[in-house]
């Protein structure tokens, strides 16, 4: 359960800090493109920005997983 924890919070600091970086590094980024979600268009965003949210999402949702598939420590006892 320890080990579940840690590797979630690990998971989601690693991703907030990121997401920190990666907003302070795409201000003045010139190259701006838009995204159609099929119900809408989102605002102009630079594309470096728009790589690095889908990274940040990634390493997220990697670790979320791997926290909740881990075995858990009991399954292999035999009381």
């Amino acid at each position: 359960m320890l080990l579940r924890l840690r590797l979630l919070v690990a998971s989601l600091g690693g991703g907030v800090l990121l997401l920190l970086i990666l907003c302070l590094g795409a201000q003045n980024l010139d190259q701006r493109a838009r995204l159609n979600l099929g119900f809408g268009k989102t605002a102009e965003l630079p594309t470096g920005f728009l790589l690095g949210v889908a990274l940040v999402t990634g390493v997220i949702s990697g670790g979320v997983t791997t926290a909740l598939l881990l075995p858990r420590s009991d399954q292999g006892r035999n009381v």
